[in-house]
This record gives C-alpha cells, structure tokens and sequence, in this order.
C-alpha cells in the first residue's frame, strides 16, 4: 500500500507530466471542432521545443524562449492551413509532413547550431520557468487532506502549468459561450450552412488553425523550458498522438479532455515512480512499465472510448459553391 506522501507525489508528478498533453488536446480540440484534422500536432511540439530551449539558451530568458518557440509552432500552422485549407490538400497528408519536417530540422539545425548531436546547452536560472508556490500555500498545510492537496499537488509548479489549466476554462468560454465559438463549431459540422451566412469559412479555419499553433508552441516550450531544462532528440516522445488519443476519448470536449489527460499523466508517473513491480511473483520488466501510457492510448482507441463521433466535415476540405 503507498502512503500519503507517495500519493501526493504521484499526483503532482501527474499534473506536471499531463500539462504538455493538455495544451496540445486543447489545440486539437480547436482545430479538429472546425474540421481540420491535424495529426501534425507532434511536430509543432517538438519544433517548439527545440526552439524555445535553443532561444533560452542563447537570451538567458525563459520568456524569449516561450515566444521563438510559440512563432515556431505558429509557422507550421500556418504551413499546414495554406496546405489543407488554401490548396485543399489532405490534412492527414500535411500533418504527417510536419512531424517529419519538424523531427529532422530540430536535430539538423541543433547540430550546426550547438555541435551537441542536436541537443541544446543546459537551461539554467532565468532561462528555465521557475516553479511558483501559491498564496497560503505553507499556511494551508496543516489542514487535514485539502491542506496538502493544496500546497503539495497544486502549488509549487511553473506558470505554465497554471495556464494550462485555465486554458481549459477559457477553451470550454470560448467555444460554448461566445458567437466565435459558435461559429467555429458549426463550420466543422456544416461550413455550407456558415458560408450562407455570410461568415467565412477560411478565416474561421485559419483562426482554428493558428490557435492550434499557439497551443501547440506553449506545450513545446514547457516541455524544454518548464518541465525539463533544454531540448533532446524527439523529446516530445509521441506526446501529440496520445493527445489525439485523449481528444478522442474526451469526445471533443475541453472538461472531458482535462480528465484524459491527466489519466495519461498518471499512469507516465506510475511508470516513472515504479520502474519494478512484483506481481504474482513475477517481476514485470521496466521498459513495460514505461510504455503504459502508451498502451493505455491502444487499448481506449481499440474499444473503450465508445461512440465518439467527430465533427461530420471534419477532414473535408470546402468548396464555395457559385
């Protein structure tokens, strides 16, 4: 049986590892509730993630860092809605691109940039997000459960990991209180009905598009400047498919997809804090204790998820009638 101390550090392990996975669900969830399916969300993670670490690096700040690996993830967005929305392309296509496009520019230019095999220097002090302990924090502590809750799983993390949370609420006000959201959401069911409406169809897909880039560039940046302190070889490690699989499971619902994701976060931190388990005598091998987010993503997408039906034009590009 684990104590309480191993919970709650199990917990905050979950939160941290999770917060990646939730901005790249979230932007996702943008794109694909407009009708563009972007399978490209690893490669806007990665190629962010090498460039918030490489300008860190380099200023010194974390926040420069942010910012080139926000305009990094951005450009590809862009790439992939001038690909699939402009030339109506096939977005599976265009996605699969950028995440190749993105794995092998990272290392290429890390290596001519640092001579490291593609890896960034080390981040240290300012040019890393340095973890936040919240008001009453130490206060609060004494307080039976809640206190600890409090100030060792919800306190004590980066900024962005803060932000990730509220993006989840500003994501469910966006795109189920304001007419954007509105709008948004029935373009990707029927774009023909928007379009006679007199609201444009590109620019409502261009707009779902870039704020996928947006949120894709925060979860980069906190992967190499929050999370870890610098950039490695597809660190992002097959983040952006299991958010796929955590959008899908949360039935393209922002609330929904916080629950997935943590789940996903919880069992990378199972696999983390236990690297050996015993069980029925048999001493279960490390690398299986590793891949269970992994395996979790297989078996939801194999037949736990239910009937989870995505937006009806979704992948279709749109054609104004004349």
């Amino acid at each position: 049986m684990m104590d309480l101390n191993t919970v709650l550090q199990l917990l905050d392990s979950s939160l941290r590892l999770a917060t990646p996975l939730l901005f790249a669900c979230l932007a996702g969830l943008f794109s694909e509730r407009a009708g563009i399916f972007d399978i490209g969300l690893e490669g806007k993670m990665l190629a962010a993630a090498f460039f918030s670490a490489a300008a860190a690096a380099v200023s010194g700040s974390a926040w420069v860092g942010l910012a080139a690996g926000c305009a990094a993830s951005l450009s590809l967005a862009a790439l992939h809605g001038v690909a699939s929305i402009t030339f109506r392309g096939n977005q599976l296509i265009s996605g699969v691109a950028i995440n190749f496009l993105a794995a092998g520019l990272t290392v290429l230019i890390g290596q001519n940039w640092f001579k490291l095999g593609g890896r960034t220097p080390p981040l240290q002090g300012d040019a890393r997000f340095q973890n936040i302990d919240l008001p009453l924090a130490s206060t609060l502590e004494s307080v039976p459960l809640l206190g600890p809750l409090y100030s060792q799983v919800l306190s004590g993390h980066s900024i962005l990991v803060y932000v990730g949370l509220l993006s989840v609420v500003g994501s469910w006000y966006v795109l189920f209180r304001t007419r954007f959201g509105l709008r948004l959401r029935a373009v990707g069911e029927n774009p023909g009905a928007v379009d006679t409406a007199g609201v444009s169809v590109v620019g409502l897909r261009y707009a779902a598009v870039l704020i996928c880039g947006l949120l894709c560039g925060l979860a980069g940046a906190y992967l190499a400047t929050g999370l870890s302190a610098g950039f490695v070889k597809d660190m992002s490690a097959g983040r952006g498919f299991i958010a796929l699989a955590a959008l899908i499971f949360a039935k393209w619902r922002p609330w929904s997809a916080l629950g997935a994701c943590l789940l996903f976060g919880l069992l990378e931190a199972l696999g983390n804090r236990f690297q050996t388990v015993e069980l029925a005598g048999v001493t279960l091998p490390t690398q299986l204790m590793q891949a269970l987010p992994y395996i979790l993503t297989v078996v939801i997408l194999a037949g736990f998820v239910g009937k989870a039906i995505p937006p009806r034009a979704g992948g279709e590009p749109y054609v104004k009638e004349r």
